[in-house]
């Protein structure tokens, strides 16, 4: 089961996710993760598929009425990969 203790562990792809950017904590998009690849993820948002680098951005992941917060930076491996590693980094 996913919590906020072992959602790097897990498949992304399906959650809703809001994304901030690094550098000033601002909103910078929203949607859902149709896609991950090592360095970016792609969000469905209203329709529309927008691809966003993992670097530099914090993303939100709502996951039973919580948010739980992932840096980018420590989450850039591919989806294969971060399953196994992401426990060590963060």
């Amino acid at each position: 089961m996913r919590n906020a203790k072992n959602l790097g562990n897990h498949e992304l792809i399906g959650l809703n996710v809001q994304v901030y950017r690094a550098s000033s904590m601002e909103l910078a998009n929203e949607g859902r993760v149709v896609d991950e690849t090592k360095n970016t993820f792609v969000l469905e948002t209203q329709g529309r598929d927008n691809r966003i680098a993992k670097h530099g951005h914090y993303f939100d992941f709502l996951l039973d009425d919580s948010k739980i917060r992932m840096n980018g930076d420590q989450i850039s491996f591919r989806p294969e990969d971060r399953t196994k590693k992401v426990k060590r980094v963060m």
